[in-house]
């Protein structure tokens, strides 16, 4: 990815809080001697510094995938920015955003134990607090037939890039015209990369 100095993102606990935040990425790899893409849910295990996920097994990415060094892609909140908030004409406009690229070997998992760790961690991740659903109580067998519809992948991560473009090269000045014009909508991006340039002024 290409990363100006301006925008590069080292805080690794910031990546990681925005891996775990906006988890639904896309999973590229070569398949069938093309680049190929799929869209998941994907879990982050800290300790292990791996992603797990899983693809549906028609989808046959999961065939040639393994041992692929692949490129996982998060993507965060993003927004147009437009020169008319410089107060001057002398601009041109231009797009804030935050994206993480993560690389790593895939591997597939076949242990049980694991598969199910992993998919009860994804309900976890998403079900609220108070929802009566659990894998825990659902019939063994109905989950081991659902199970072989899946292919259960690990992505040990040996590279990440990471980017935050929030106008970090603009005067200060300016971000904060940018931040006040972000706020002055009812758009949810808008408001969270006003949010994370605030943030970055801070530091």
């Amino acid at each position: 990815m290409y990363i100006p100095k301006y925008f590069q993102l080292d805080d690794e606990e910031m990546i990681y809080d925005f891996i775990e935040k906006y988890s639904f990425a896309t999973v590229f790899a070569q398949h069938n001697g093309e680049p190929y893409a799929t869209h998941l849910p994907l879990t982050l295990n800290k300790s292990e510094s791996a992603l797990y996920g899983h693809f549906a097994r028609p989808n046959e990415q999961w065939k040639d995938a393994e041992n692929q060094q692949v490129l996982v892609v998060f993507q965060g909140p993003h927004c147009y920015i437009s020169p008319s908030w410089y107060e001057t004409m002398k601009a041109v406009p231009t797009w804030n955003y935050v994206s993480i690229h993560l690389y790593g070997k895939m591997e597939i998992i076949e242990d049980e134990k694991v598969i199910f760790d992993s998919l009860n961690d994804l309900v976890n991740k998403y079900e609220s607090p108070d929802s009566p659903y659990n894998l825990n109580v659902v019939e063994p067998s109905f989950i081991e037939g659902m199970s072989k519809g899946i292919v259960a992948f690990r992505i040990k991560i040996t590279k990440i890039e990471a980017k935050a473009k929030l106008s970090q090269n603009h005067p200060v000045e300016r971000q904060e015209l940018i931040i006040k014009n972000l706020e002055n909508t009812s758009i949810q991006d808008n408001i969270q990369v006003a949010s994370l340039m605030k943030k970055n002024l801070q530091k």
